[in-house]
């Protein structure tokens, strides 16, 4: 059998080109986090799908990264010609469906970032679920304005 060092540039190369699997939280799979470029003590959005494959429904309770002081969960919603953001207590994951996170909608706010976050780098977010198993993924970053995931795939996670 082949050292698994042997297999590194590969699993590097899936890992860049978005290919490798959805982090799995014992019922809730994180598809394609990402984030955009943001200056040091900015703020910046985090964007994914969470897809609850369990038989009941979950909650998305809380965010961390150490890449910023503060993480918060928000929505925006439109107050006639405004769009206002808020941020919220939990996100709702029914049973067998998908939410997205993303930008004009559902996210997670990253505040008071401890660095800049630039293009082609990752950011770690630790995310904490009502049932399923807390989950650290790596968001990838994109170039600020970027429009989403199909321009770059986060991924990569560790079970805690």
């Amino acid at each position: 059998m082949p050292h698994p060092s042997r297999f590194a540039p590969l699993l590097a190369l899936a890992l860049s080109l978005g290919l490798a699997a959805p982090a799995l939280a014992q019922g809730v799979a994180v598809e394609q986090p990402w984030t955009r470029a943001a200056p040091q003590g900015g703020v910046g959005g985090a964007f994914m799908t969470l897809r609850n494959t369990g038989a009941t429904e979950d909650r998305l309770l809380a965010v961390t990264s150490p890449l910023a002081g503060k993480v918060e969960l928000h929505e925006t919603q439109r107050d006639g010609d405004v769009m206002r953001m808020r941020p919220v207590d939990t996100i709702p994951l029914p049973a067998g469906a998908a939410v997205a996170l993303a930008p004009g909608g559902l996210h997670v706010m990253l505040i008071g970032l401890t660095r800049p976050l630039a293009a082609g780098e990752t950011v770690p977010l630790t995310l904490r679920f009502a049932s399923a198993a807390e989950v650290t993924v790596q968001a990838a970053v994109q170039a600020a304005g970027a429009p989403g995931a199909g321009h770059g795939h986060g991924a990569g996670a560790t079970r805690h």
